[in-house]
């Protein structure tokens, strides 16, 4: 070598700033990428939006995970359906016939195959309500409510529709009553229909003599049956005859169908019950005429001299009413926009030690042997009897076999499948169940304060 090896000499410029100390983690295109201030702002906002974006979809995918997790309910999916003519408004199931209402009047499908057996369509009404239950052998009774409140009560049998009678039907228009309610008891020995007229409500209890119509549909049935054979073994003079003959026999079966609806029986009227007033004092005007009644030959004198006189009784209701005269108004001005009871709430009981079936009378299974009734605003639960003879039945409201008294006044009920526990709701907000065959409640349920009970359900 020519020259000897310098150091070059240190320089300032070379050496490293303290800001630049961990210039290996920087990104090298970091000078070149370097944004003005007002675009770091907008840079460092949409990294805020990104971030937040990342967390709502990591929170949302874990609630997707955990909702997997659980059991998922089982989708049902229909496996037939019927075409109605028109709306339907109302449907009932009994045995394997489903009843429909439409705005023209009932139609009956076959539940397998939702095939269509008949229509009924004659008074031309629309129907808002049905209540259905088998009698047996194929046959069902059914409770039809139309848009006028008429109850229409009908017997099917062999896709066929046979009226009965309507229930609350009146010769003078200016007297008809409207159904608010119809309940059908189980088994279809007993219907309650509940009506109101212009200025009261009431409710009327029917016997279905369901045996008696069996009998006379089958006698029915055997005599159409006969009929056809003997039209069959007629002379057979030729193709038109028979043709003739055939839409003879169809007409004439249509017009025998028609007129089988009067043949069945009646049912019966077994109760008629209304409202009852609240209970008052005794009808004694003075003390005086109490202690006359009750004399047993124990009591010495009249009492002049140590009762309190009529007058002093009168005396007595001027200062009250003079202390209270406010408050006394008021409680007149509710009492007078108070009105009757509208409706009521019933159900069908079997036997129980409630209700007791009298050794002359044959309890049946599954045959209901009373009902409880208790009317809006009313402490008292009333129970009545099924199988009183008729003769002791006035046409008068009859007294109930059984009241129960409530603290407060009673909203609603239910009864359980098996007919045992009755489970009754008060304005209070508390539901007592009560067990119907000891007559002793079982527990009483008080919900929060404020809540209000609408319903009751046995599950």
């Amino acid at each position: 070598r020519k020259h000897p090896l310098e150091i070059p000499p240190p320089s300032e410029k070379d050496w490293l700033k303290d800001e630049e100390e961990n210039f290996f983690l920087q990104d090298p295109d970091g000078k070149r990428a370097a944004l003005p201030q007002p675009f770091r702002m907008v840079s460092k906002l949409v990294m805020l939006v990104f971030e937040n974006a990342m967390e709502i979809i990591e929170r949302r995918e874990m609630l997707q995970e955990a909702q997997k997790l659980k059991v998922q309910p089982t989708k049902c999916f229909p496996t037939a359906q019927f075409q109605v003519t028109g709306r339907a408004n109302c449907l009932a199931v009994s045995g394997a016939c489903i009843f429909v209402g439409l705005p023209m009047g009932l139609a009956a499908f076959k539940v397998p195959d939702c095939k269509e057996l008949c229509a009924w369509d004659a008074a031309r009404t629309e129907i808002c309500a049905i209540r259905a239950s088998p009698v047996g052998n194929e046959r069902h009774v059914l409770l039809a409510v139309d848009e006028m409140g008429l109850v229409w009560l009908f017997c099917f049998q062999e896709e066929t529709f046979l009226l009965i009678r309507i229930l609350n039907e009146v010769e003078d228009i200016s007297k008809q009553s409207t159904c608010v309610e119809v309940v059908l008891s189980p088994g279809g020995d007993f219907t309650g229909v509940l009506l109101q007229g212009n200025t009261k409500a009431w409710l009327e209890i029917y016997q279905l003599p369901k045996d008696s119509w069996l009998k006379e549909m089958e006698k029915n049935s055997r005599a159409a049956a006969g009929l056809a054979c003997r039209e069959k073994r007629s002379n057979w003079t030729s193709v038109v005859q028979n043709i003739v003959r055939l839409i003879f026999l169809l007409q004439e079966s249509a017009v025998s169908a028609s007129n089988a609806d009067a043949k069945l029986s009646l049912p019966v009227l077994l109760l008629k019950v209304e409202p009852h007033k609240p209970v008052t004092g005794s009808s004694f005007k003075s003390p005086l005429d109490a202690l006359k009644e009750m004399d047993d030959g124990s009591m010495l004198g009249l009492g002049y001299n140590h009762l309190i006189k009529a007058s002093q009784w009168k005396q007595h209701e001027a200062i009250f009413c003079s202390t209270y005269q406010e408050h006394l108004q008021a409680l007149g001005d509710r009492e007078c926009k108070e009105e009757a009871p509208r409706h009521a709430t019933f159900h069908f009981l079997l036997p129980s030690w409630i209700l007791q079936v009298g050794p002359e009378i044959k309890a049946q299974p599954g045959v209901p042997a009373g009902i409880s009734v208790h009317w809006d605003g009313s402490h008292n639960l009333c129970f009545y009897s099924l199988h009183h003879p008729l003769k002791e039945r006035a046409d008068s409201d009859p007294n109930p076999d059984v009241v129960w008294p409530c603290a407060a006044p009673l909203v609603c009920s239910a009864v359980s499948f098996c007919s045992r526990y009755l489970a009754l709701a008060c304005e209070d907000a508390t539901v007592t169940m009560w067990d119907k065959h000891s007559g002793c409640p079982l527990c009483v349920t008080a919900i929060p304060e404020g809540g209000l009970i609408r319903s009751v359900h046995f599950l």
